[in-house]
């Protein structure tokens, strides 16, 4: 999975951020206007289950519940834009996104999200006006609280990817990582080390991404952010070492699986492993934003069973990761050399 987004593409899934993170405070908002239209099983810890596990459509209809009953709830609104937006539906996330802002324009949070459902919708649209919106998201975010860090590192990529028709320039970037880093060490020599990529200077970036090993955050997405670098380079030594991190963090996340089934082909000493990884995160991994896609796991387990000599397996991995992303060069290149 890569950070990497198209110039005019800044709806990237921000790792800084949890797409629960939130959820209780708005159920706690709604409950009272949905506990009439809702079975007595309902509660906070179901919807938020639900949420993390990728169930949008059963969290949209609860929510819709909620709004037939308080129709200007912002929060409701707000979080009718995350679900759309997992699901890649933009047009209603920009909606949702658009009602959520005017109800409560102050809130940092509703900027960010609805600058990265204007940003998705500039991707599949090629829209420089949608773009323009993006950016005027992401500053106000920022403007409305300057400690809010993925709005930041949102706002720092869109500097660094945008032509400078669009509001973009290396040092507009450059000045987001320093505030970055100024606030958070460990979120700043991430965000250094992307720029630094971005700038083609590997030198600088490997020595930002080595600082947030030797700083060991005790949060997870860092290690999985260094995981993705890793892998782009291809660094098996760091790739293990940000792995084992991360699940001296957190166990049981699934994404470890993910990383450890890659890991494991990239060695080539232990293919088996390698599938037993990569299947355990396909059986358990939910789709959203903040994780390696779906299309991905079976990108490398294709891989796998490509270097396997299982030509049959690995079209079947590469054919269903171009029903996810019919986009995917890789699983078409995949297929063209077991001449499917």
């Amino acid at each position: 999975m890569s950070r990497k987004s198209n110039i005019i593409a800044l709806a990237r899934p921000a790792k800084l951020l949890c797409c629960g993170f939130a959820v209780t405070s708005l159920l706690l908002l709604i409950l009272p206007a949905t506990r009439g239209a809702q079975p007595e099983s309902f509660s906070v810890a179901s919807i938020k289950e639900k949420f993390e596990l990728g169930q949008y459509q059963e969290v949209i209809a609860l929510l819709e519940a909620a709004r037939a009953q308080e129709p200007q709830n912002s929060s409701v609104a707000f979080w009718l834009m995350r679900c759309y937006y997992e699901l890649d539906r933009v047009d209603e996330a920009v909606s949702y996104g658009e009602q959520a802002v005017k109800s409560e324009p102050s809130s940092s949070d509703y900027h960010l999200w609805l600058g990265r459902a204007y940003g998705r919708t500039a991707e599949k649209r090629q829209s420089f006006s949608f773009a323009r919106k993006t950016r005027a998201e992401f500053e106000t975010a920022v403007e409305l609280n300057p400690s809010n860090l993925p709005a930041r590192r949102d706002l720092m990529e869109f500097y660094l990817e945008a032509p400078w028709i669009l509001g973009g320039g290396k040092d507009k970037g450059w000045n987001q990582a320093e505030a970055i880093a100024a606030l958070d060490p460990v979120e700043g020599s991430l965000a250094r080390g992307f720029y630094w990529r971005h700038l083609g200077k590997p030198d600088s970036a490997e020595a930002e991404y080595a600082r947030v090993l030797e700083l060991k955050p005790h949060r997870v997405e860092p290690y999985f952010e260094l995981a993705d670098y890793y892998l782009s380079r291809p660094d098996g030594s760091r790739l293990d070492a940000a792995i084992e991190s991360a699940a001296r963090v957190d166990a049981q996340d699934c994404r470890l699986d993910y990383y450890r089934g890659v890991s494991a082909f990239l060695a080539r000493k232990d293919l088996g492993n390698a599938e037993r990884h990569l299947r355990a995160y396909l059986g358990k991994a939910s789709q959203r934003r903040d994780f390696p896609s779906r299309a991905s796991a079976h990108v490398w387990l294709g891989r796998v069973y490509e270097e396997q000599a299982q030509p049959r397996l690995s079209a079947e991995q590469y054919k269903a990761a171009l029903e996810l992303e019919p986009g995917r060069r890789d699983a078409r290149e995949g297929l063209r050399r077991i001449g499917q």
